[in-house]
């Protein structure tokens, strides 16, 4: 989970500023502008949090996903180590998708207030900067969620929470469906398990398509979550979709998605080979120590 962070927070932050921020023409536009007001420093804001918080999310992310497909080829075969059929990998990826935004929102909301809180805020051409010119709004991520806590409550943790669900519901039947076959598909005949070149490719492939496809409610929650800033602009989930119509037409939905689908398949591979081979290591000292 660690690895999967340090290897996708920079393209994070350039996806989230394309998504919620305004004047980047471009990607290329986009990187350029971050490095040259804030530096290599400006691509890895807000990382500490998710980073410090991983653990915790890739536990349950993958313990549900893992617990549930056994719990249900127990149920439906009566053998919990028999192989996943596809329904059970997409009920077991909508249940993990739905637990993991419990976790997931408020470290998201952290995460994107952080990389957004140095850019102006542009309506109706006024221009609102940090109460203090020249130093940002919150001061890391511990005053982030208690600033937000203390002005706005719990509702304001889990702002874009409905847009969460909807983008990683989905998004999870997309990333552990394509990653299970195609690490069936790829492994050769009489191999119990898949060498580490097969999970990295498969976890890579999984997680390009599973961003690339989640773009357009990713687009939605990192403005909901990035608005309030400064302003509250959006009042809810549709109001946002609607008013990012209006104003932008239908193609602000795909901002980022090619940022989005990059970044996934490093993040992903880093993700699914160290899941995998911790696995072995465990089960490997287990079998040692119990023969």
């Amino acid at each position: 989970g660690a690895a999967s962070v340090i290897v996708g927070h920079p393209l994070d932050t350039i996806k989230t500023r394309l998504q919620a921020g305004q004047g980047y023409g471009n990607t290329l536009n986009c990187v350029l502008t971050v490095y040259r007001n804030e530096s290599v420093a400006g691509f890895f804001k807000g990382m500490s949090f998710p980073l410090a918080s991983i653990a915790v999310y890739s536990s349950v992310v993958f313990g549900v996903f893992s617990n549930t497909q056994r719990l249900l080829s127990q149920l439906r075969h009566g053998d919990p180590s028999r192989a996943p059929v596809l329904v059970d990998v997409a009920l077991a990826s909508m249940v993990t998708g739905f637990i993991s935004v419990g976790i997931g929102t408020p470290v998201d909301l952290v995460k994107i207030r952080l990389q957004m809180q140095m850019e102006p805020y542009i309506e109706a051409n006024v221009k609102l900067k940090p109460k203090v010119p020249g130093f940002p709004v919150y001061r890391g991520p511990i005053h982030c969620f208690r600033t937000v806590l203390q002005k706005e409550g719990i509702a304001g943790i889990y702002r874009g929470v409905g847009a969460m669900l909807l983008r990683d519901v989905p998004g999870y039947c997309l990333y552990f469906i394509p990653y299970t076959f195609l690490c069936g598909w790829v492994t050769p005949d009489g191999c119990i398990s898949p060498d580490p070149s097969s999970i990295w490719l498969a976890g890579g492939v999984a997680g390009a398509i599973s961003w690339g496809t989640a773009t357009p409610m990713d687009v939605v929650k990192s403005r909901l979550q990035a608005d309030g800033v400064y302003l509250n602009k959006y009042k809810g989930t549709l109001d946002c979709i609607l008013q990012s119509y209006q104003n932008e037409g239908l193609k602000v939905f795909f901002r980022g998605m090619a940022v989005n689908a990059v970044r996934g398949f490093p993040m992903s591979s880093a993700m699914f080979l160290g899941y995998e081979l911790s696995l072995k290591a465990m089960k490997r000292d287990q079998t040692e120590t119990n023969p």
